[in-house]
């Protein structure tokens, strides 16, 4: 209709104003006027009449949990999310990022009664952000963020060099790559290969400085290094390589033979241990001992009540390491009496004596 009814009949001071007791289906037009001293001013009108629809169900947008933290994906994977909601009658669904409609481009986004699908056939970095989804029914609406990051590897370190060689010992430093990304870089891989071989080997994984020092060199090889970027994505597709060889040098050092004072090593003989008295009994082998040093090695002589014991089968006259020992086979009665053992060098002689008994 044409004519216009005022919903309240006195003025109120708050800009806000719940109009009840509104019959669902109707369309109705809406204007506000403000009331001063010197009167009513012009109305103010909406454009289009307002459709009354009854709110069975709130509008409620159910986020997974796993959406509610930063959504994660690769360069180049497909993002394919559906986020449910309620809300009766059917609630109207609106995506937006940083304010802005979607580019449909690139995104495409399909609304069912109870769900909405949010779908990126091939990731790019570009694609990152937050995007808004509002699910509405007439004034009453739920919003949620969905947060994306498209990482991809990161680029290699900048600036690789060699500060310093020392001993068995290796300095690097680098700069923090140029392209992260779109990730935190999370350390440095450092690797070693040496001329010989050609092979690289890992001798630090995620450091997380930008410069090391790599020991335990091998002297006399020659050292090339690399340092990959690692973030979330994984590891930069290349690696940063120093321009120059470490060469690991071998320590010159001039041998200093040990002084060892001179000494006389020349010494006459004499007996450190002497024969001792031994009775034994017939027919029983028995051996008598005593020890001897002196340089150059003496001469050694048995002698049998001061007769020289020669070539006879019935004594074995031995020494090993100083240490003399005279065998008698089986002695008899006769066997008996007063043994002496003489040393003899360049330098003197020494002799000592014992006697026997056979009984």
């Amino acid at each position: 209709g044409s004519e216009w009814k005022a919903v309240n009949q006195e003025p109120f001071l708050s800009t806000r104003y719940t109009i009840p007791n509104l019959s669902s289906g109707d369309k109705v037009h809406v204007r506000v006027t403000a009331v001063g001293a010197g009167g009513s001013s012009a109305p103010a009108t909406l454009e289009q009449p307002v459709l009354i629809r009854e709110i069975l169900q709130l509008p409620k947008i159910r986020m997974p949990r796993h959406l509610r933290e930063t959504y994660v994906r690769h360069v180049g994977d497909a993002v394919n999310i559906m986020i449910p909601f309620q809300g009766k009658p059917q609630p109207e669904v609106t995506w937006t990022k940083g304010g802005q409609p979607l580019d449909k481009s690139r995104i495409n986004i399909r609304t069912t009664a109870r769900d909405t699908i949010f779908y990126i056939r091939q990731a790019q970095r570009g694609d990152s952000g937050q995007y808004q989804l509002c699910v509405s029914i007439g004034g009453t609406e739920d919003k949620a963020i969905l947060d994306i990051q498209v990482v991809e590897p990161p680029g290699p370190p900048q600036n690789l060099k060699l500060v310093d060689v020392w001993g068995f010992n290796v300095a690097l430093e680098w700069s923090p790559p140029a392209d992260n990304g779109n990730a935190e870089i999370k350390g440095y891989r450092v690797q070693k290969s040496d001329k010989k071989s050609g092979k690289w080997f890992t001798v630090l994984e995620r450091s997380p400085r930008t410069s090391c020092t790599i020991s335990d060199l091998i002297i006399g090889n020659s050292y090339s290094f690399r340092v990959f970027s690692e973030n979330s994505c994984g590891l930069s597709n290349s690696a940063a390589v120093t321009a120059g060889l470490a060469h690991i040098e071998k320590t010159k050092t001039t041998y200093q033979p040990e002084k060892i004072p001179q000494r006389e090593m020349m010494e006459p003989p004499k007996f450190t241990q002497p024969l001792t008295d031994r009775t034994t009994t017939r027919g029983y082998n028995t051996h008598l001992f005593c020890s001897v040093r002196g340089f150059p090695q003496p001469k050694i002589i048995w002698l049998k009540n001061q007769m020289e014991i020669r070539e006879d089968p019935k004594y074995i006259a031995l020494i090993d390491q100083g240490v003399c020992s005279l065998e008698i086979r089986k002695p008899g009665p006769f066997d008996g009496g007063v043994y002496t053992c003489k040393a003899i060098n360049a330098l003197g002689e020494a002799s000592v004596d014992c006697r026997l008994d056979v009984k």
